[in-house]
């Protein structure tokens, strides 16, 4: 029994500890710096709808969506009004598979087009663990008032293929298009799919 009581507090204070953000909760505030030099925070966003996309640049699930330009265009979309920001996150700690600086950063926001309202820098996971990210992506969308309405993954194809873009269903863009109607978000957990955030 002191075992498994010690083994269990270990585990609860591991330093990958993730928190668990449900559905309906209001969305934790954070604040990062950005690859524009800026730092944003959550609550300057309040009074409009923020999906939160976690990223990484070399992650094979990511570039089905970045090179196939599906990601540049459901960001434009979601965010052209100004009723929606959009903030990429990269939580990839220094050292590993997807780390960015600032400058890095920078290039990777021009060189993919990306048009979102920010990318965003969590190097030492901070807020990666804060909302539980799993995956790369790893897609949380904040209504009006500032609850979380959907989590999980961007679409039903679990594939780094781009064929699999072809006649998927994206629940971001359903959620997005439920919250504009003021209707509830039918799907609004599912399970991410992708690799894994490098902490």
């Amino acid at each position: 029994m002191i075992r498994l009581a010690l083994l269990v507090a270990a585990l609860a204070s591991a330093p990958f500890a993730h928190a668990t953000v449900k559905n309906g909760d209001a969305a934790p505030e954070f604040s990062l710096a950005a690859a524009d030099g800026k730092s944003y925070k959550l609550s300057q966003f309040k009074g409009k709808t923020v999906v939160l996309e976690w990223f990484n640049k070399d992650c094979p699930y990511v570039h089905k969506f970045y090179d196939s330009k599906t990601m540049q265009k459901l960001q434009e979309e979601a965010t052209k009004g100004g009723k929606v920001a959009w903030l990429t996150i990269t939580s990839s700690a220094d050292g590993k598979e997807g780390h960015l600086t600032t400058a890095e950063a920078k290039k990777v926001f021009e060189d993919k087009g990306m048009k979102n309202t920010a990318l965003l820098l969590d190097p030492k996971g901070v807020v990666g663990k804060l909302y539980a990210a799993k995956t790369t992506p790893h897609m949380f969308i904040i209504d009006e008032a500032g609850k979380v309405v959907y989590q999980g993954a961007i679409d039903d194809k679990p594939s780094a293929s781009v064929k699999t873009l072809e006649g998927a269903t994206n629940y971001v863009t359903e959620a997005l298009a439920a919250i504009a109607k003021k209707e509830p978000v039918k799907t609004a957990s599912t399970t991410p799919y992708g690799c894994s955030v490098k902490y």
